[in-house]
């Protein structure tokens, strides 16, 4: 049983690889063989077990999800699962989201991307979704495919570096209203350059945003909604903002800094290793962070 086990267990393997999804390699246990599939930065086991009764096929993970199931179906030789579409997609619009506020190192970057029918479409069925759901590999091989349906004029990103963030903190003393000011600055300068009559932002505080008021903005609705990843245009504009937020920290890499993303003890740890005077012009000094330092 142990050895035929082993084949079922090498079999799919193989088929995983096949379908060019990346796995660990095979472990052997007291009582079953398995590896780990890394799917869009979700994790999902697959074991073999062996006894007196036969082999048995185990998936470990959660089965609501698009991964899982994915992986079930190359296990399994199952016909694959459809990526949930319950979008309700307007016909044109600006989407807003961010990424890097729950990071101590790096920047606070805000896109703002306008879609409409023809170019929301192109981007759902190149697989633009919430960026949380995928690799940073995938945000990274997105990014300029993204940017070359949309065209250049249809988007704009605010990378508010670590020294400019401190410094614009100190002013506004509150992350909402410095979110605020980003969202509002990236929405505004791309509302010179498109007629549109609709901004959704992926919901941050309960503050409208605050539009250059240079442009006129009583025709114009604004949404803020929670999860609004689930418009494409959002989604959009989260794996842009994510994929400058990743370009930030391939640079550090470059000059001999592998920071850490996020905000935990690996994090607290590379921070010891900053000259504090140096510090601003890598992380967000107003963190928890830094008080440990001291």
């Amino acid at each position: 049983m142990k050895q035929s086990a082993r084949h079922i267990i090498e079999s799919i393997h193989k088929k995983i690889s096949e379908n060019g999804l990346h796995s660990s390699s095979i472990e052997e246990k007291n009582y079953n063989y398995e590896f780990i599939v890394n799917f869009n930065e979700r994790k999902i086991k697959v074991q073999v077990y062996f006894g007196k009764k036969g082999n048995k096929i185990v998936l470990q993970g959660d089965p609501n999800t698009y991964e899982y199931n994915r992986i079930k179906s190359v296990v399994f030789d199952e016909k694959p699962p459809e990526i949930a579409d319950d979008n309700i997609e307007y016909d044109e619009y600006i989407g807003t989201d961010e990424c890097g506020k729950g990071d101590y190192f790096g920047p606070l970057v805000v896109a703002a991307v306008y879609v409409n029918k023809e170019t929301s479409e192109k981007l759902r069925n190149l697989g633009v979704r919430d960026s949380k759901d995928l690799s940073n590999s995938r945000i990274d091989s997105l990014a300029p495919e993204i940017i070359s349906i949309i065209k250049k004029n249809n988007y704009e990103i605010y990378s508010l570096e670590p020294d400019e963030y401190n410094k614009k903190y100190e002013k506004f003393r509150n992350l909402n209203s410095l979110l605020t000011y980003c969202h509002s600055k990236v929405v505004s300068k791309l509302l010179n350059r498109v007629k549109c009559n609709l901004v959704i932002t992926d919901k941050f505080s309960n503050r409208n945003l605050e539009i250059h008021p240079s442009i006129d903005t009583k025709d114009i609705k604004f949404i803020m909604e929670t999860s609004a990843e689930k418009y494409t245009g959002v989604a959009a504009a989260s794996i842009l903002a994510r994929n400058k937020f990743n370009e930030w920290f391939l640079k550090q890499k470059e000059i001999g800094l592998d920071l850490p993303k996020g905000a935990s003890d690996a994090v607290l740890e590379a921070a010891r290793n900053i000259d504090k005077d140096k510090l601003q012009k890598f992380a967000k000094l107003h963190f928890k962070v830094t008080q440990k330092l001291r």
